[in-house]
C-alpha cells in the first residue's frame, strides 16, 4: 500500500470518525449518564470547534494526497476533490459565521452536520491510488 493511500485513510478515519463519535456517541452518552446540561454545553462548545479545526487540517492533507496522486485538476474535477472543497468551505463558514452575522447555534449545527455528512459520503468513495 502506498504512503498516500495510508495517509488518506488515516486522516479520513480521524476526522470523519471523530465527528461522528463526538456528536452521536460521546455527547449522548454523557447526557445519558446525567451530566449537568450546562456542563454538557461547555464540553460541546469546546470540543466541536476543536474537532472541526482538526477536520480542516486533515482535509488539507487529503487534498495534498489527491493532488499528488491524480494531479492538480483533480482538486476540482474529481468528486472527492469537490467533497473536500465543500468541507473546507463549511469549516471556514463555521469559524467565520460570527463575523458574517451568522453566530446562531443553528448555523454552527448546520455546518457541523454538513461536514459530517460530506465525510460519510467521502468514506464511500475509493481511496486515491488504490484502483
Amino acid at each position: 500500500m502506498r504512503a498516500g493511500a495510508i495517509s488518506w485513510r488515516l486522516a479520513q478515519t480521524f476526522w470523519v470518525g471523530g465527528l461522528w463519535l463526538l456528536y452521536f456517541v460521546l455527547l449522548p452518552a454523557l447526557e445519558h449518564y446525567g451530566l449537568a446540561p450546562l456542563l454538557l454545553e461547555d464540553i460541546s462548545a469546546s470540543l466541536i470547534p476543536l474537532l472541526l479545526g482538526f477536520a480542516g487540517f486533515c482535509v488539507l492533507l487529503q487534498k495534498l494526497v489527491l493532488m499528488q496522486l491524480r494531479g492538480l485538476r483533480s482538486l476540482w474535477a474529481d468528486f472527492r476533490g469537490q467533497l473536500l472543497l465543500t468541507v473546507l468551505l463549511l469549516v471556514v463558514g463555521f469559524f467565520a459565521g460570527p463575523w458574517l452575522g451568522l453566530a446562531g447555534a443553528s448555523w454552527q449545527l448546520f455546518c457541523y452536520m454538513a461536514v459530517a455528512a460530506c465525510g460519510l459520503v467521502l468514506v464511500l468513495q475509493p481511496v486515491p491510488g488504490e484502483h
